[in-house]
Formats: C-alpha cells, sequence, structure tokens
C-alpha cells in the first residue's frame, strides 16, 4: 500500500507486483540457490554447535547450585550483549570466512537454549528424582535419564527460537562482511546504488520465509513428540 502512494519512493518500497515475480525468478537462479545453501548451512552448524554446548551447561547450572551461583553473574553479563555489535570486532579477528557468522551465530543461539534447559530442571519433579536415587542411579544417571527427558520440550522451545536467532546473525553477518557468500551478501551487492530493490526485497522476504517455514517445523516436531507438553515461550 505505501508503495502506491507518496509515503515511500517506489524506487525504494516495490509493489508485491514487483517482488513476487522477482522472488520467482532468483529461485531459479543457481548462484542465489547457492548463497540459500551457504547461509542455511552456516546456520544449522552453528545451532548444532551451540545445542551441544548449552543443553549439558544448562543440566550442570540447572543442577548444581553453587555452579549456578558462580557462574550466573557472567553469564548475564554476556547474554545482553548483541551477537551483530560484535560483528566489527569478530571481522578483525578471524577475517570473513564462513567461521565469523558460525561462531557469532553460535554466541547468539547459545542463551535461548541454556535458561530454557536450567528453567526446565526447576519444574523437575523431586520424587521423580528421588525415585531414581532410590534405585541406585547416580548423579549422572539422573541427569541423563529423568532431567534431560523431562527437560526436552523446554529446549526444543530454546531451539525454536535459536533458529531465528542464529539465522538473523548470520544473514546480518553476510551483509556486513562481503566476501561471505549468503542471501546477506547478495542483498547486500542487489542494493548497491539502488537499483535493483526489487531483489533486495524479494531475498529479503525469502529469508523471512526460511525462517517461518523452520519454525512451523521445529513446532509441528514439537507437538508430535511432546504432545502432552503444549509448545511454550520460555525464556528468552
Amino acid at each position: 500500500m505505501a508503495s502506491r502512494t507518496d509515503l515511500v519512493p517506489g524506487t525504494y518500497l516495490q509493489p508485491p507486483s514487483v517482488v513476487l515475480p522477482a522472488m520467482v525468478d532468483l529461485l531459479g537462479d543457481v548462484s542465489f540457490l547457492r548463497a540459500i545453501v551457504a547461509t542455511v548451512l552456516a546456520t544449522l552448524i552453528a545451532l548444532v554447535i551451540a545445542v551441544a554446548v548449552a543443553v549439558p551447561a544448562g543440566l550442570v547450572l540447572g543442577s548444581i547450585p553453587l555452579a549456578r551461583r558462580a557462574c550466573m553473574v557472567v553469564v548475564e553479563f554476556l547474554r545482553p550483549i548483541p551477537s551483530v555489535a560484535l560483528i566489527p570486532l569478530a571481522l578483525l579477528i578471524t577475517g570473513t570466512g564462513p567461521d565469523t557468522k558460525i561462531a557469532l551465530a553460535v554466541y547468539g543461539a547459545l542463551w535461548p537454549i541454556l535458561f530454557n534447559t536450567m528453567y526446565a530442571l526447576d519444574e523437575l519433579d523431586p520424587l521423580h528424582v528421588e525415585t531414581a536415587r532410590a534405585f541406585g542411579v547416580g548423579r549422572v544417571g539422573v541427569l541423563a535419564r529423568v532431567a534431560l527427558p523431562s527437560a526436552a520440550p523446554f529446549v526444543l522451545t530454546g531451539i525454536r527460537l535459536s533458529f531465528a536467532i542464529s539465522l538473523a546473525v548470520v544473514v546480518s553477518v553476510e551483509l556486513f562482511a562481503g566476501g561471505t557468500k549468503g542471501i546477506g551478501q547478495f542483498i547486500m551487492e542487489a542494493g548497491s546504488g539502488g537499483a535493483h530493490m526489487d531483489q533486495v526485497l524479494a531475498g529479503t522476504v525469502l529469508a523471512g520465509l526460511l525462517g517461518y517455514a523452520a519454525n512451523s517445523g521445529l513446532e509441528r516436531l514439537h507437538t508430535r513428540l511432546f504432545a502432552w507438553a503444549a509448545p511454550r515461550g520460555g525464556a528468552e
């Protein structure tokens, strides 16, 4: 609507009748499809690393009060720092390779998974823990066989949140670091000089559709695996 009024010049905000055909054309462009693969692959790698780090850390911090008290000051200091604010520093240290966007995406994706895991243990029924200990299950066994299954719905909710964060960080790094292959690089190159704003908007919409599709898929997986636990927002 705004593109057909005087609120925004048509040069910058193209109407859907222009953007949608541009999207179709991009989906037939091999170079753009490779950019999508690069972005999605980096996002998935970052998410897997974040899960591998955050879930064990969340189990430890959620089950050992001393470790939680010792680490929470550092965690609460680091958590509010946006990953995008670290992009200039990361580019100076590691350059414009894919490891930079993956590292920053891992940093951004850690927190929802970590906090969801920690707070899930706060909801753990003590009777389940005591029953497991009565049968001779050790601390590690309690974490693996009692705490982790109970926390799984919360963890998956954290993964849903973290995928969107990882995707946004990866695209942002690609946008700022011109040498990094991906959707962000395509948007930056298409927007240079303002001559291809239809492609810029099409690429942006497609990035949003990727995030929406991933969230919908994870939500369906959540419903199928944990029908007894409705999806919850959890800690962000």
